[in-house]
C-alpha cells in the first residue's frame, strides 16, 4: 500500500477548477448553476464599487485562492470576499478575507452539506474572518450573516432588506432583492 502523500500549496497552484486544501487533500468543487452564479457575481460587483468608491480593501469574486495556516485547512475558495492585506501578485492571498460570501449551489443541502458549511465557516474564523454571509437563494432567510464575535447567532436578511457585512467591510450594504433580478 503506497502512503497517502499531503497535498501542498503547489498542488493547489496546479489545480484546473476550483479546489481548496482540506486535511491535506485538494477538495474539488463542482461549477454552480445559473442562480448561484449570478447572486455571486452580484455581490462581488457591489464589493468592487464600494473599493472604487471608499477603498480600505480589495473585492475579489469567485475562484481566488487565500492560503492560511491552520492545522486542518490550508486555503478557503469562497464565492465572493473582501480582503485586507498585502499584494501577492500572482500567488494566493495570504491569509483570510475579512469578508467572505458563500452562496449554496444545488449540492449544498441535506445534513451532511450543513455540517461541511458549518465547520467551514468556523475555520474561517479561526482564521481571521470576521463576517460570513450564507447565501440561500431557496430560503425565506436568504443571507444569514455570521459574526466571529457572535457564530451562533446569525444575523437574517430577508427580500426587501439592506442587509451588511459590518464590521468586515464598513459602510458597504446590499439590497438583498438584487440576487433574484
Amino acid at each position: 500500500m503506497t502512503p497517502k502523500t499531503h497535498a501542498t500549496l503547489q498542488d493547489l497552484h496546479e489545480v484546473d477548477g476550483k479546489a481548496e486544501l482540506v486535511k491535506g487533500e485538494l477538495v474539488f468543487m463542482s461549477p454552480t448553476g445559473r442562480r448561484p452564479g449570478r447572486a455571486a457575481g452580484k455581490i462581488y460587483r457591489r464589493l468592487a464599487e464600494h473599493e472604487e468608491q471608499v477603498g480600505g480593501g480589495y473585492a475579489f469574486p469567485d475562484n481566488v485562492g487565500f492560503a492560511v495556516n491552520l492545522p486542518h485547512r490550508e486555503s478557503f475558495s469562497p464565492d465572493a470576499a473582501w480582503y485586507v492585506g498585502p499584494d501577492t501578485d500572482m500567488e494566493f492571498c495570504e491569509g483570510a478575507p475579512l469578508f467572505a460570501v458563500e452562496v449554496r449551489s444545488k449540492t449544498d443541502y441535506g445534513s451532511a452539506a450543513e455540517q461541511a458549511i458549518q465547520e467551514k465557516r468556523a475555520d474561517y474564523f479561526a482564521s481571521g474572518t470576521l463576517v460570513v454571509w450564507d447565501v440561500d437563494l431557496l430560503s425565506p432567510d436568504i443571507i444569514k450573516s455570521y459574526k466571529a464575535d457572535d457564530p451562533n447567532h446569525p444575523e437574517i436578511f430577508r427580500r426587501g432588506d439592506t442587509a451588511n457585512a459590518e464590521p468586515a467591510v464598513a459602510g458597504w450594504r446590499f439590497a438583498v432583492d438584487e440576487l433574484f433580478g
